[in-house]
């Protein structure tokens, strides 16, 4: 083989490596793309996830506060109840008591008797 034929054969050779080598940047250039494409539209992707958590998030807090004082106002209003309640127990509990004095006192009922019956008032 002569120098004139290998010369050719390395030019050819270059050739194909320089075609081959922007094939590869063409490629590469196509892959970057690809990637820049998918980024975009995972970042919206997320961006409308996060908008809508942060909706939900305003939405149950908005619910919560609802119920917090929807609950409070039940709370309330069972501790005036109760607190009523209480009261009227007090007032019976204690006329029952001067009742069951006063019987004693006129000697319809023993000292035990009354004890039972202030135990049954207080109980």
């Amino acid at each position: 083989m002569t120098v004139d034929e290998r010369i050719g054969k390395l030019e050819e050779r270059t050739t194909h490596i320089s075609l081959r080598l922007d094939e590869v940047k063409q490629e590469v250039k196509e892959m970057h793309d690809c990637l820049d494409r998918t980024r975009d539209l995972l970042d919206a992707k997320i961006e409308s996830v996060l908008a809508e958590y942060r909706q939900n998030s305003r939405n149950f807090y908005t619910k919560l506060d609802e119920h917090n004082q929807t609950n409070t106002q039940g709370h309330q209003e069972m501790m005036t109840k109760i607190g009523n309640l209480e009261r009227a127990k007090n007032k019976v509990t204690i006329l029952g008591i001067a009742i069951a004095a006063f019987i004693a006192g006129t000697g319809y009922l023993t000292l035990g008797e009354v004890a039972k019956i202030i135990r049954l008032l207080a109980g």
